[in-house]
């Protein structure tokens, strides 16, 4: 267990320092959420509650964690390109430390981003300030895990050509399925159905609940996070698997 965790350590370190060496990489990931945070509030909040920063500063946390799939995706093709995986799967580490060492570099990406939005958020509209930013802070490391475990399939799938593609199923999903952007109320039942059985408006009002509070626990807490946690778990473990066989097979 110790080594395991060393190993997972070391991987982790590792896989920051290559974030780091792509920085209009990361300035994409934060800026462009950022930017439509900013734009969206001062044009549409006035017009309509779906713009109001109660609601789009929880929402835009969550768009902006779709990124992460993408982000993670284009950083594990490029190291399946460069066979430095290859190299290093010779060695005594598993599959799931590798996974692990990738999720540990991204999840302060995603705090970082949580954090930054809040703070615009409540600069922007100043009644927003309140502890509820620091559960949705939290919570949002939650929804961010889906978003990284996706991104590791798709890097594990896909070549460094096709992730962007693949990736930008999961980020058109966050942003139409979430009901971020839009009033949910009168689309139909059957999409209405399937935007509660799938996990991008389940992670949306996850964080924005524990934002703004909670009503009802089960439909506003409980319900949206073991959808998250069980699309979560599901999509980890087929990353594991794949990341494994491809491995093996180069």
């Amino acid at each position: 267990m110790r080594d395991s965790l060393r190993r997972i350590g070391i991987l982790t370190g590792r896989n920051m320092k290559e974030i780091l060496r792509d920085p209009l990489s990361l300035i994409f990931t934060i800026a462009l959420p950022l930017l439509l945070e900013v734009l969206f509030y001062v044009i549409f909040h006035k017009m309509t509650a779906q713009f109001e920063m109660r609601y789009l500063a929880p929402g835009i946390v969550v768009f902006s964690q779709a990124f992460l799939t993408l982000f993670a995706g284009i950083l594990i093709s490029q190291d399946r390109n460069t066979a430095f995986l290859t190299r290093l799967y010779v060695s005594k580490a598993r599959s799931y430390e590798f996974i692990f060492g990738y999720v540990c570099s991204l999840l302060p990406i995603a705090l970082a981003q949580s954090v930054l939005f809040f703070l615009v958020g409540g600069i922007l509209e100043p009644a927003t300030f309140s502890v509820g930013m620091i559960w949705g802070c939290l919570i949002s490391l939650v929804t961010a895990l889906f978003y990284v475990a996706a991104g590791i399939l798709v890097g594990s799938l896909a070549n460094e050509k096709a992730v962007g593609g693949m990736a930008s199923i999961v980020i058109t999903g966050q942003s139409i399925l979430s009901g971020m952007w839009f009033p949910v109320e009168g689309l139909g039942k059957g999409v209405l159905t399937a935007m509660k059985c799938l996990p991008f408006k389940n992670a949306t009002l996850l964080v924005q609940n524990s934002f703004l509070g909670v009503t009802d626990a089960a439909s506003d807490f409980w319900i949206p996070l073991a959808v998250v946690l069980a699309y979560t778990a599901a999509v980890t473990i087929v990353a594991i698997l794949a990341f494994r066989k491809k491995m093996k097979g180069e």
